[in-house]
């Protein structure tokens, strides 16, 4: 993927600079209402806020640019490769037979916006995982997506039951914006990780630093503690 594909670089920082002290996030496609104040007191099942540091509620999941891959479900493909006993390669219809599961969850954008109680629905990644038969010396997994964009996500957190293949987002398909037909989900780090667009899941020995790694952003992601920069 080229620089010029996305928004660049430097462009991005700043606003997320910006964000990460209180802005408005009113930019990157038009105005969202935010939620109220009293979302940032909720906890979570682990102890941890709801609404991580810096980050600020929103309504409606906006769509983060990128170079879009075809949304056609028909023509879709999805590689499961690498360190794996049973490499395989599913068509979409053959996806949802992999036994598709409904969620509630929250995302995290390194912007600075979180979307709260969003309904997901797909396939968990560890269904996949059993279905390939992982090795044991496998560590990582690398999210493979449209035009050459990656991400890499550490297995035993990949491996968590809220992270998706998934296809619907509220009910509905997913947009083309928002990654149709398929994207992954990660919803315990920044949103980055969670690749639109998706192709191909691979399990890995050494981790590969991503697209967005490799241009400044941290290598783990992790929200709550504000892991935005490398």
């Amino acid at each position: 993927m080229r620089d010029d594909d996305l928004t660049p670089t430097m462009e991005r920082r700043r606003f997320i600079q910006q964000a990460a002290v209180g802005t408005v996030i009113s930019a990157l496609g038009g105005l969202y209402v935010l939620t109220g104040e009293e979302a940032h007191a909720e906890e979570r099942a682990d102890g941890r806020p709801r609404i991580p540091p810096g980050q600020r509620a929103i309504e409606r999941l906006k769509p983060m640019g990128g170079q879009e891959g075809s949304p056609s479900r028909k023509n879709y493909r999805l590689k499961v490769h690498g360190e794996v006993d049973h490499p395989f390669t599913v068509s979409f219809d053959e996806l949802l037979a992999l036994g598709a599961v409904t969620q509630s969850l929250d995302v995290h954008c390194v912007t600075g916006w979180t979307a709260l109680g969003k309904s997901w629905r797909g396939v968990r990644l560890k269904t996949l995982a059993e279905k390939a038969g992982v090795k044991k010396r496998a560590r990582h997994v690398i999210f493979e997506a449209a035009h050459g964009y990656t991400s890499n996500v550490p297995l035993r957190e990949a491996l968590a039951p809220s992270v998706m293949v998934a296809w619907e987002l509220d009910g509905k398909r997913l947009r083309r914006a928002h990654g149709a037909p398929v994207r992954a989900l990660v919803p315990d780090l920044y949103f980055w990780k969670s690749a639109k667009w998706l192709t191909g899941i691979e399990f890995v020995r050494r981790d590969a630093p991503g697209y967005w790694e490799t241009r400044g952003y941290h290598n783990h992601a992790d929200p709550w503690k504000e892991e935005r920069h490398g």
